[in-house]
């Protein structure tokens, strides 16, 4: 939440040890998003609404300018899970250190219909017309997936199941931490979450406990009805639009009212053993703060790196109207290519050499496509891209990269983050997948931007100004600090040129 100037970021976080257990919120503190503040945890385990566990749940800035927490409090060894809430203890403290969670919680219990082991991770609240406080709690039925609405009126405190859900859809399972908040159709900036005036859409986004990644729909939220109908373009399932088709999960955002934009935070897990977490002593790490908005086209939204990332942005290198021919690539040097942000915009002459798109493909996810057709792969159009995280002879390295499909009428872009090769380590619970996702966009122009931010086992990309974004976690053996390199490649018949790359050295953010 922002509040009184300050960023604050509330997670879940295990105090005692690198793996999942003994979930606390911590709580860390900013200015501008980059830089943060830890400080002590802010809720943790100790009244008998929550004597088992505290787990997720969002913030709410009540009027009169008071913050207030929601979240999920675990009451039994059975995991029965119900909402609480907390309040700061000492409102002229900037920072917020220390919350109550009064003695009247919990303020929502399932009631018979609801599975109470799957019943958790409240919203932020908005405020209807009718002058009621609305929340949304992610739940499952019968694996049919849904958010259940919950109305109080201005005291905050007395809170009614409302009598259908919000949404549902069928064999998702179940939903953790939705998020459910209004965009606009006319403009980049953000809204506050009761916004419900003109020229708007909304966006419920849920993360699918099955599946592990974050998913929305752009849709239509029906006030009279308490309704929300997804657009007949945003498919309502496991085929849908993700946030973020790589590494990141349990996803949040909020309204920055200090530079009116809303914010997406999200979480990166580690992908290595479990072993190699506990050894480091740490696990899980957050990526980069996102504005978020809605597509011009109305149909998906588009992430990109807040502003306040630039700076850290050190050493600069330029490339200009390079030309790759096919097999070729061109190394970028004189920057830390460890701890990197690389902006790069290709383009090509021609979309004659465009592969066709495999009809048996039709049914696949962007990652299967991306684990047959990978970066070595020759093709016609693409693929073409970044080599991040590369060791000098590549026996490792992780592909950031375009491939182009002609399908009937029309060409299907393809964005893979590929870390199958991203790690001479080979132990069998290592994840390393070929995340991948399609971009929707105009090739009218024949280009393609792209820009990752490499950050040692860390690489975030964004295609075509943040339509499309993957989020990859990868541990090199040999492609470590100054022993990485970073190259620009092409390995399909259509030369490709590179209009402007433009990498800098990133600082390190400070941890007060």
């Amino acid at each position: 939440m922002y509040y009184n100037g300050v960023y604050h970021l509330f997670y879940q976080y295990n105090p005692k040890g690198a793996i999942w257990g003994n979930i606390v919120w911590a709580h860390s503190v900013s200015k501008d998003l980059i830089n943060w503040i830890p400080l002590e945890p802010a809720i943790y385990p100790s009244k008998v609404f929550d004597k088992y566990g505290t787990w997720s749940g969002s913030a709410t800035i009540l009027p009169g300018n008071k913050p207030v927490i929601l979240y999920t409090g675990i009451v039994d060894a059975n995991k029965t899970q119900v909402q609480n809430y907390a309040i700061p203890a000492n409102m002229s403290d900037p920072y917020l250190r220390k919350w109550i969670k009064p003695d009247n919680n919990p303020l929502i219990v399932a009631d018979k219909t609801i599975n109470k082991s799957q019943f958790r991770d409240p919203t932020t609240a908005w405020m209807g017309r009718d002058g009621n406080w609305r929340i949304l709690v992610g739940s499952v039925r019968n694996h049919r997936g849904k958010v259940i609405m919950y109305k109080s009126d201005k005291d905050f405190m007395k809170w009614t199941k409302a009598k259908h859900p919000l949404h549902s859809a069928p064999g998702t399972g179940n939903w953790e931490c939705p998020d459910f908040f209004p965009v606009s159709l006319k403009n980049k900036n953000g809204l506050d979450t009761s916004y419900n005036g003109k020229d708007i859409k909304h966006v419920l986004k849920v993360s699918f406990d099955v599946t592990r990644f974050d998913h929305y729909t752009i849709g239509t939220y029906d006030t009279k009805k308490d309704k929300y109908f997804p657009d007949n373009t945003s498919i309502d399932g496991w085929k849908g639009l993700r946030l973020d088709y790589g590494n990141y999960y349990a996803s949040k955002t909020f309204f920055d009212n200090g530079k009116n934009r809303r914010i997406l935070l999200g979480w990166a897990n580690e992908s290595d053993t479990v072993d190699n977490d506990v050894r480091k002593g740490w696990a899980g790490v957050h990526p980069i703060p996102r504005k978020i908005w809605l597509d011009p086209s109305g149909k998906q939204l588009v992430q990109w790196p807040v502003q306040e990332l630039e700076t850290l942005r050190k050493k600069k290198v330029q490339l200009n109207n390079k030309k790759l021919n096919k097999g070729e690539k061109v190394e970028i040097k004189g920057i830390t290519v460890a701890q990197a942000d690389v902006e790069v915009i290709f383009s090509f002459t021609s979309l004659d050499k465009a592969e066709p798109f495999d009809p048996s493909w039709a049914d696949l996810y962007a990652q299967d496509v991306c684990a047959i057709k990978g970066s070595m792969v020759q093709g016609g159009l693409g693929p073409f891209g970044l080599l991040t995280l590369a060791s000098k002879n590549l026996e490792e390295y992780t592909p950031v990269f375009f491939r182009i499909f002609k399908t009937h009428d029309k060409y299907k872009v393809l964005m893979c983050s590929d870390a199958s090769r991203s790690s001479l380590k080979n132990e069998t619970t290592m994840y390393k997948p070929s995340f991948a996702g399609y971009v929707d966009v105009d090739l009218a122009d024949k280009k393609l931007s792209l820009r990752s931010l490499i950050d040692h086992s860390v690489v975030e990309s964004f295609g075509a100004g943040g339509k499309t974004c993957i989020t990859s976690r990868v541990y090199p053996t040999l492609a470590i600090f100054d022993k990485a390199h970073l190259f620009a490649f092409n390995n399909g018949a259509e030369r490709i040129t590179i209009e402007t790359l433009n990498a800098w050295s990133m600082a390190n953010a400070k941890l007060h």
